[in-house]
């Protein structure tokens, strides 16, 4: 009889996700949250970082400012897809595309409407880890999901399409968190591929690195961290950008929005964006 490994350690970039279910994990253990992830611990701790893990010490206030801001970031860009992925359905569509999706558990905590098909679209590794990870939980999705193995700087559109997306059909896509590790170049190139996908009243869900962040987190990042892979962020004027490519989008900040979550953003700097971060998007 064989004994079931348990799931690979993270690395590189997709480790990130794991330090991402750490705090949804935190999040989900508040009396208030501004939502529910159960299966965030079970990832955090696969993945070395769960809350009663050792953490190290922020060596001083800037870099602890520097985590809550992030940690901040994670928790409200979280609750805008929700809601986001929420009115999507509400409107009829019942297609979903995670792109990068890393352990996002959407599928497993959101509640889907019949006939709802939801693509996990990322590398061999985190999808492996997160299988692993899902069958000692005994999870079941709410919904019909579907995990692709591609890199996204790959031909990742045809494998979507071999594992039965239909771009007849309106799609809501979701990227968050992920813009920012890639080049400009492949950002254009990966919403270009998003736009040829898209039937009219798609929609999709972004989140975008402030302007300045590179400056403010990566130059003294530590190396292979997540700020140290940071390699982009917004166009100065994200609504305009999008349009250019065929979307009437929306931008908030992510200050506004925790205050309209009831959860105002108390650390300073890290966090004042100028142009919005958070993206809502329809397809012309």
């Amino acid at each position: 009889m064989t004994e079931e490994r348990g799931p690979l350690k993270p690395s590189g970039v997709w480790a990130t996700a794991v330090g991402v279910a750490r705090v949804r994990a935190l999040e989900t253990a508040r009396e208030d949250p501004l939502f529910r992830d159960p299966l965030a611990v079970a990832f955090a701790t696969a993945g070395g970082v769960g809350p009663g893990s050792s953490r190290p010490e922020r060596a001083n206030e800037a870099e602890r400012q520097r985590w809550l801001g992030v940690a901040s970031s994670i928790i409200i860009r979280t609750r805008f897809l929700d809601d986001l992925l929420d009115r999507a359905t509400e409107a009829g569509i019942r297609q979903v595309v995670l792109l990068g999706a890393g352990m996002d558990s959407r599928a497993f905590r959101l509640g889907w409407p019949a006939a709802t098909r939801l693509f996990e679209v990322d590398t061999a590794e985190p999808l492996d880890f997160k299988a692993s990870v899902l069958r000692q939980e005994g999870a079941v999705p709410g919904c019909e999901r579907i995990t692709v193995a591609v890199d996204l700087r790959e031909d990742w559109p045809s494998a979507l399409a071999a594992a039965g997306h239909d771009q007849a059909l309106p799609t809501v896509w979701i990227a968050e968190g992920l813009l920012i590790y890639l080049p400009e170049d492949a950002v254009e190139l990966l919403l270009d591929r998003v736009g040829d996908l898209s039937a009219t009243g798609s929609r999709m869900g972004l989140t975008l690195g402030s302007r300045g962040v590179l400056a403010r987190f990566a130059d003294d990042a530590a190396p292979g961290s997540a700020a140290s892979m940071w390699v982009s962020e917004m166009p100065e004027d994200p609504v305009g950008w999008l349009s250019g490519l065929g979307w009437d989008a929306e931008a908030f900040t992510l200050r506004d929005r925790a205050a309209a979550y009831g959860r105002p953003i108390s650390t300073p700097p890290q966090l004042d964006e100028g142009p919005g971060g958070l993206i809502s998007a329809v397809r012309r």
